[in-house]
């Protein structure tokens, strides 16, 4: 381990001396620790990373002065649609992502780096629980999706596949995370095919272009964002695990979707044949002031653009048909094939540029007394994951149903989207259309039908419950969104009970079935895994 008197020098070249100035008064172990964290930085590029930060971080946010007339939506040639298509064209998609699955050639990714700050919760999001009847989290519902699409492309093509999970952490998750999985038995999945790897951190910066102490003894560092995972990849030899594997198709997507599809076989089928290296699911913008950024072509070049870069009047732009001209949501959900990141690593990831996030961050006064901001100290900087769309040879778009695979986890209950209870009432309503999608009847507890679509009432149950003596709120008629769905009462009604078409499966998991599709969904205790489609 390099000296003090060596790591002072370093930090002198990079104007960050003040990292030590508490050096002194540290006893042997810590100040060994802060040496430990601090020998990596080079000066050179810590010197560098803090003049960026402070210099991006001055430039207010706005509409580039020409981009209006750079932008252009994707041609329509470069879009699929996971509704919008003919039958016999979907289950072709459908087929071919199946048997790429079956010939072991499809991973997931998992991007589970960032704190759950907003979530306000300081464990990773992963293990969150929303509050569904059978209690789980969001790691084991994702676990058990990429066993239940392993089962279906093994019945298909009579073999026994595997979809390997790699899964991007941070300093703040991989112990955490490792830890949950080893705790569950990682919920069934070979350990093996479980690859967990830890993304680069960077120094918090503060509006002056100083490095933020945390600590006496410790910087604030900050995960490099989900555009980190390039650099992870090349650090901890991921892709060379692929391909000893025999993976050429890898499916990117972020932890707190709750409705996400891995490994979706219609995706992954899509894609390959139309030879894309890379491809992103999009929906819907809900309307042009929704804070979610577009996919779409600046100067002929696909890419994702924030949507503080746009100006209101090009966001309310419409097309032809009437809907918005840039209406291609952002939903972090990407396919990218193996020699793509492959070539990302090694010729475009120094080409990315790091974006400004300005964060309220933990630290010590000159007189060493620790501080927690109540408003925005600091900037982190961090590179997104979509921002190698400008390097694709041959990038596809694929729209889906926003309420079919898109309903984030970012904010506490408080917030007014995007919450806890958003996600858990996502999740409930598309398990309840599948219910009656594969012909599954809900009675009441008298055991009369209940219709398919209640007008009357709207319901909600306290979070984690499935008692009969939950509470409940009635609503405004015209809304149903059931939050536990075999303790739906009906008005008067203790409970209600649901009842499988003749020859399914009842109990704690209800098993549903359309055409050669069977699986399972949460009602009452069941289990959470979706079909890698949704029901024909």
């Amino acid at each position: 381990m390099a000296s003090e008197l060596d790591v002072r020098a370093r930090l002198q070249r990079a104007g960050q001396e003040h990292l030590l100035r508490f050096c002194a008064e540290l006893a042997p172990g810590p100040r060994a620790a802060l040496l430990a964290q601090l020998e990596p930085l080079e000066p050179e590029a810590l010197r560098e990373h803090c003049r960026r930060a402070a210099a991006a971080c001055a430039r207010p946010p706005a509409p580039a002065p020409d981009l209006a007339a750079r932008l252009r939506p994707l041609p329509p040639e470069r879009v699929g649609s996971a509704s919008g298509v003919a039958p016999q064209t979907r289950r072709l998609w459908e087929e071919e992502g199946f048997h790429q699955i079956a010939l072991n050639k499809v991973a997931v990714l998992l991007l589970a780096g960032g704190q759950g700050t907003r979530l306000g919760v300081t464990y990773p999001k992963g293990m969150y629980q929303v509050g569904l009847p059978s209690q789980k989290t969001l790691y084991q519902l994702q676990a058990e999706r990429i066993r239940r699409v392993e089962q279906l492309a093994g019945e298909r093509y009579g073999t026994r596949c595997t979809v390997p999970w790699y899964i991007m952490t941070s300093e703040f998750t991989l112990g955490p995370t490792a830890k949950f999985f080893k705790e569950h038995d990682f919920f069934h999945l070979d350990p093996n095919n479980v690859v967990m790897f830890e993304q680069r951190m960077l120094p918090a910066v503060t509006f002056d272009g100083r490095a933020i102490l945390e600590r006496k003894d410790k910087v604030a560092m900050a995960p490099d964002g989900n555009g980190g995972l390039y650099c992870a990849l090349a650090d901890h030899q991921v892709l060379e695990d692929m391909e000893r594997r025999g993976v050429e198709f890898v499916h990117v997507y972020c932890v707190d979707n709750i409705l996400v599809r891995l490994a979706d076989p219609v995706f992954i089928g899509f894609c390959v044949l139309r030879g894309a290296d890379c491809g992103a699911k999009v929906v819907e913008k809900a309307s042009p002031e929704e804070p979610v950024g577009v996919v779409c072509q600046v100067d002929g070049v696909p890419q994702v653009v924030e949507y503080s870069e746009i100006s209101p009047e090009t966001a309310r732009l419409r097309a032809p048909g009437g809907g918005l001209l840039y209406n291609a949501g952002n939903i972090c959900n990407h396919f990218f094939t193996r020699d793509f990141l492959q070539m990302v690593t090694r010729e475009f990831e120094p080409l990315l540029k790091p974006h400004v996030a300005v964060k309220k961050v933990p630290y010590v006064d000159e007189e060493g007394n620790p501080v927690k901001p109540l408003e925005p100290n600091g900037i982190k900087m961090e590179k997104f994951v979509f921002d190698v769309l400008p390097f694709a040879k041959n990038f596809v778009a694929f729209q889906v149903l926003r309420g079919e695979e898109f309903s984030p986890l970012k904010n506490a209950d408080s917030a007014e989207r995007d919450n806890p209870s958003t996600a858990r009432r996502a999740l409930l309503a598309q398990h309840h259309r599948w219910a009656l999608q594969a012909g599954a009847h809900f009675l009441d507890a008298h055991g009369a039908r209940l219709p398919e679509q209640p007008r009357d009432w709207r319901c909600t149950c306290k979070a984690g419950s499935s008692s009969p003596r939950s509470s409940w709120t009635w609503t405004r008629p015209g809304h149903c969104r059931p939050d536990s769905l075999l303790d739906l009462p009906a008005p008067g009604s203790p409970r209600l009970r649901m009842q499988p078409r003749p020859g399914l499966q009842g109990g704690k998991q209800a098993a549903l079935s359309s055409g050669c599709r069977t699986w399972t969904t949460e009602l009452n205790l069941g289990a959470a895994a979706q079909p890698p489609s949704a029901p024909g």
